[in-house]
């Protein structure tokens, strides 16, 4: 990589935010599921491109960190162009499901019986 390419690579991401460091939510999480609205709203000015590839890879559910690796960006900014996104109006914000399931008591059993013959 040239002294260009990794200047390029931490000046990028700066001016895609707009020199802004943190989101104006907090609500997004590496899993997070993300949504683009459909249609997406009338009124909304038209996106920059960043964000509108972002739509894009949002027509079906999908979770931060899978932006983020898809964007080639790291999560901090692309959870800022989500924000900015989510205040348009443009997609929807599903915050993972806390897991409070007691365990089956009976299948714990059965699987350690069934390691037990092995």
């Amino acid at each position: 990589m040239s002294q260009g390419d990794a200047a390029g690579r931490l000046v990028r991401p700066f001016t895609l935010t707009g020199g802004r460091t943190r989101p104006s939510h907090a609500d997004f999480t590496l899993i997070t599921t993300v949504t683009a609205v459909h249609p997406q709203p009338a009124r909304a000015p038209r996106p920059q491109p960043e964000h509108a590839r972002i739509l894009r890879l949002c027509a079906r559910p999908v979770v931060v960190a899978e932006l983020a690796t898809a964007l080639d960006l790291p999560v901090s900014v692309v959870a800022i162009l989500l924000c900015d996104l989510l205040e348009a109006g443009r997609i929807t914000v599903h915050p993972p499901r806390p897991v409070t399931r007691t365990p089956d008591l009976d299948l714990l059993q059965k699987v350690r019986d069934g390691l037990g013959r092995l």
